[in-house]
């Protein structure tokens, strides 16, 4: 997860605890790409576009060209609701967008498509 908003980063550590995940979390571009480089691909990438240092649209070739994250589902979770910004992220390799503020519902049943869903909750 890659978010610099704390009250978002700990809604979304809520609801992927549900999953059982174990959740790695950089507040910045920078410490992203960090991770990117040091750490094994996760199952699912939730990516701020508005970060610190660099943006998630600057992350999301870096994580493409990375063989082992390269299939790595990301959604990209953001308060852009531009559709220029909507389109740029799809084309550069998100596998969806999610404009804040967003409902907890919706968001899960977008992991749901990437993550199987917490078996004592169904899909969330």
């Amino acid at each position: 997860m890659v978010e610099d908003e704390e009250d978002t980063t700990s809604l979304l550590i809520l609801l992927l605890g549900a999953y059982g995940c174990k959740i790695e979390h950089a507040t910045d571009g920078r410490q992203a790409q960090h991770m990117i480089d040091t750490i094994a691909p996760p199952n699912l990438i939730l990516l701020d576009i508005m970060l610190p240092h660099l943006s998630g649209l600057e992350l999301l070739p870096y994580i493409r060209q990375k063989a082992v994250w390269h299939n790595v589902p990301v959604i990209m979770l953001t308060a852009d609701s531009d559709e220029h910004t909507v389109k740029q992220a799809l084309a550069a390799g998100a596998n969806d967008y999610l404009v804040k503020p967003f409902h907890s519902h919706t968001l899960t049943a977008r992991i749901n498509r990437f993550l199987k869903p917490p078996a004592s909750h169904g899909s969330l």
